[in-house]
């Protein structure tokens, strides 16, 4: 009984409404306002369909690689933190890059950490403080809770986008656009576990053979529907290469949402070793190359970016959040520069 409702629960992926899955063809239409674009995907001829077995020893595999990773994350000590704003209720920090916003399973370092000794909290917990987090490789601004009602309120706030929050980023190539909204579902890859791709037929299609048991339940979450909003801030030039400097602005909120959006619109952000040139998730975000609009970063040109940020920070920065205060109900909004 339970592995059939498994699988009338995946098959009934397949009969949600055709805006949920989107092509790996781009389809650009042009809003009312002038320079804007949706890119929209139709469907794909090729499918893809792996083992569960096969799909859990990848994910184990890359797991293992990036716990690794994480023990990586810099030491950073209550006194080093770069307070932005601080009441009894909230506190506001720009986080460095290489830093992680929470401990993980292995209480690797943390800015989480480094708030809570600080700063306390009070439930006496540190886990009580996050109500959001950025990657490791993310520098920015990051929001924690002091007291209880403000974390409930947060949450809430979090929940129901109520917070606004901007990134810059440097991303390969010169985007055409001065403007633009990029509306592409996304998924769990399960060609490259735990990363995110966007989504299409055939992919979802694929999900129905696997076993939720084996795989876990995340690689068979539905898509969920993505946007990004961009504005070219200038098109720079480094090391002789072209890079644009974008304000990116996530509607949804999802995960690697900036990161695999900039890659699928064919320019991913420079020094993004995960989703950006030779990466460890599929290329272009997950779409064919052919299906990329005409201003896409070359490979030679991103080959040759990567080979330039080699070794250098990723180039995403969390510049400003803007919300109201949990308790106060006062407007807050706060920025900070990118360190790129």
């Amino acid at each position: 009984m339970g592995m059939m409702l498994i699988f009338l629960l995946q098959a009934a992926l397949l009969l949600k409404p055709s805006h949920a899955f989107q092509s790996p063809t781009f389809q650009r239409q042009t809003h009312r306002r002038s320079g804007i674009n949706d890119y929209k995907t139709s469907s794909s001829s090729t499918s893809l369909f792996l083992s569960s077995s096969d799909i859990q020893a990848k994910l184990k595999a890359q797991m293992a690689k990036l716990q690794e990773r994480d023990r990586a994350s810099a030491p950073i000590s209550p006194d080093d933190i770069d307070v932005v704003f601080e009441d009894e209720h909230i506190v506001v920090v720009n986080k460095p890059c290489g830093v992680l916003t929470i401990p993980g399973k292995e209480d690797n370092p943390s800015l989480n950490k480094a708030v809570f000794e600080r700063y306390g909290s009070e439930s006496g917990r540190m886990d009580k403080m996050v109500v959001h987090r950025l990657g490791m490789d993310t520098s920015g601004l990051v929001i924690f809770a002091r007291t209880n009602a403000a974390l409930r309120e947060l949450n809430s706030l979090f929940r129901t986008r109520k917070v606004t929050r901007k990134y810059e980023a440097l991303v390969c190539g010169h985007v055409a656009q001065d403007s633009g909204s990029i509306d592409l579902p996304l998924m769990r890859d399960y060609e490259y576990p735990p990363y995110m791709r966007v989504s299409t037929d055939e992919h979802q299609r694929a999900l129905i053979a696997l076993n939720q048991e084996e795989v876990g339940k995340k690689i068979l979450e539905s898509p969920k529907e993505s946007q990004t909003e961009y504005v070219v801030v200038s098109r720079e030039d480094m090391d002789g290469n072209g890079v644009s400097r974008l304000t990116l602005t996530s509607i949804s909120g999802r995960t690697h949402q900036l990161n695999v959006h900039c890659a699928a619109i064919g320019h991913p952000i420079v020094g993004d070793t995960v989703y950006g040139y030779n990466g460890e998730a599929a290329a272009n975000g997950g779409l064919d190359e052919s299906a990329l609009p005409e201003d896409k970063a070359s490979a030679e040109l991103q080959q040759a970016i990567a080979s330039a940020s080699a070794g250098k920070p990723m180039c995403v920065h969390a510049k400003s959040i803007s919300f109201r205060h949990p308790v106060t109900k006062e407007d807050l909004s706060f920025e900070c520069s990118a360190p790129f």
